[in-house]
């Protein structure tokens, strides 16, 4: 299968199945929402969906952000990943957005970035999710999933998968093809383990194409049936060492 009916089943199947897909962080303004998408970088939803409640009751606008010292934030986000950094992003970025953009969030990808603790991932999801602009993403479930399902080739930095996704999207596509990608990942095309026998997309997933066909399938019974022989091996030669041992002991 080429790439472009890839993308077409793609489109088509997750058009239809997750047509309302949305992030699973929880906010109520663009603000809220920047503060999530800054604490997640290598850590949980569920964990940021914890610790955001208390963070924003107590620092609930910019201002009251960035009249807080690192020290205190850390005291809210001690159990997220680098809460140490972190903590001086939040404080950073909350000045910024009072001294340069009015207490406001700005809409361009450029001026995110400008921020501190925000990079183009965490620009392009708040272009996307607040400004409702065509952008994608790129997390680790984003980059892993592109690449096996074959959307991508040859894609080894989050930018060149933003690239090409946007390249081959239909236009209206790109900032809810994030959220089918995150979502898949997450549940269903995990790191280590993906869960292939259910995935509703394995009959166009390359990965599964590559890892499922009948001389895979052979290799991987031919190399269960060394393992299984190899455990026999070692098995016989301890059990005739543990004999010499005991008749060495039983001869002294």
């Amino acid at each position: 299968m080429n790439k472009k009916d890839r993308y077409k089943h793609f489109v088509e199947y997750f058009s239809k199945h997750q047509p309302d897909a949305v992030t699973e962080l929880h906010y109520g303004n663009p603000y809220e929402l920047l503060v999530a998408v800054i604490l997640s970088a290598q850590c949980t939803d569920k964990r940021i969906n914890q610790v955001t409640p208390a963070l924003l009751e107590r620092f609930p606008t910019p201002q009251d952000l960035s009249a807080a010292t690192s020290d205190e934030v850390f005291n809210y986000i001690r159990s997220v990943s680098y809460p140490n950094n972190k903590a001086k992003h939040l404080v950073g970025m909350a000045k910024m957005l009072v001294e340069v953009f009015n207490g406001e969030v700005p809409a361009g990808i450029d001026d995110l970035q400008k921020l501190p603790g925000v990079g183009r991932k965490t620009a392009n999801v708040i272009a996307s999710v607040v400004f409702d602009e065509q952008a994608i993403a790129v997390d680790t479930h984003v980059f892993r999933v592109a690449n096996r399902i074959g959307l991508t080739t040859n894609a080894r930095t989050p930018l060149s998968v933003e690239k090409q996704l946007m390249k081959n999207l239909p236009e209206d596509a790109p900032r809810i093809a994030h959220h089918w990608l995150i979502l898949h990942g997450r549940y269903i095309c995990l790191a280590r383990n993906p869960k292939c026998e259910i995935c509703p997309i394995n009959w166009f997933c390359k990965y599964y194409e590559q890892t499922h066909t009948e001389s895979a399938l052979k290799k991987a019974e031919a190399l269960k049936v060394k393992k299984v022989k190899d455990l026999k091996k070692r098995n016989a030669l301890n059990k005739i060492s543990r004999e010499l041992a005991k008749r060495s002991v039983d001869n002294g």
